[in-house]
């Protein structure tokens, strides 16, 4: 039991150590230039030299998330991360022997996502991704407002606008399409001077429509996310003890703790003036 405690705090230490952590950080990158070398036309040599460096990448992984696993006071807990999960996932893929085979296409596929590692191994790439997983409900009843606003505009536009051009206002899909392009500002004033030849004061159907979709409803959009964000950030500060965030959550424990503390004293205290008042 000495022997298996022992090996258990070393892979602890060695999970928690920032020269490891830098080096799953530079095999990732690694693993990426790879991948990427090898969408080019290389010499056969290069390219076996390539295929014993992912190889090699492959069971570094394979280890590193052995040491992970080990480090866990208990094996299940490992998997009680999604991060983990996902790291686990990855490598497992990444075993499939890569040949002529038909599931070699596959196998580079899935080997590509092993770069996404990187947001499971960074806690503040975590940070964004959980706030972005968490932001994206809030986010669609914006987008269904948006897309409402979008197809309201859209409906006018192409019953006003149709004949002056075809291509941009012929029905409601293209002309969707149009606002699009309108609200990501690509050649919009092209479009509205084309109306206003006609429509001289077509100028208010295109400023209102920037002003909602451009200026109101993504930073909206950008609320919701800093404020995800926000959250995120206070709650990993809580976990790990860092910042004000930490101390508050250190200080409400152990306010916590002592309060358990006086309530046995008084439990006790009360039991043993309830025994002498018995003995009198």
């Amino acid at each position: 039991m000495a022997t298996a405690g022992s090996l258990k705090q070393m892979f602890l230490h060695i999970r928690s150590n920032k020269t490891f952590e830098f080096f799953v950080i530079s095999i990732i990158i690694l693993s990426a230039l790879l991948i990427g070398a090898k969408t080019y036309a290389i010499d056969s040599r290069v390219e076996q030299i390539i295929h014993i460096l992912d190889i090699a990448v492959t069971l570094i992984f394979l280890f590193e998330v052995i040491i992970r696993m080990a480090a866990e006071e208990k094996f299940r807990n490992f998997f009680k991360s999604g991060w983990n999960v996902f790291d686990f996932i990855i490598v497992t893929v990444s075993l499939l022997p890569i040949n002529e085979s038909e599931m070699a296409l596959l196998a580079r596929l899935l080997r590509i996502f092993r770069v996404l590692r990187l947001i499971s191994i960074i806690p503040e790439l975590r940070i964004l991704m959980n706030a972005l997983i968490i932001a994206i409900p809030r986010m669609g009843y914006v987008v269904l407002l948006m897309f409402i606003i979008f197809y309201i505009y859209a409906a006018i536009g192409s019953f006003l606008f149709e004949n002056i051009n075809p291509v941009l206002w012929d029905n409601i899909s293209i002309s969707m399409l149009t606002l699009f392009r309108v609200a990501t500002f690509e050649d919009w004033t092209d479009v509205m001077y084309e109306t206003m030849e006609i429509y001289a004061f077509s100028w208010i159907y295109y400023l209102t429509f920037i002003f909602l979709t451009a200026f109101v409803f993504l930073n909206m959009m950008i609320g919701i996310v800093l404020d995800v964000l926000q959250r995120e950030h206070e709650k990993y500060n809580q976990e790990e003890g860092l910042g004000e965030a930490g101390e508050v959550h250190w200080l409400r424990t152990h306010s916590e703790l002592m309060e358990q503390r006086l309530e046995r004293m008084e439990s006790m205290l009360l039991s043993l003036s309830s025994k002498d008042s018995n003995r009198t």
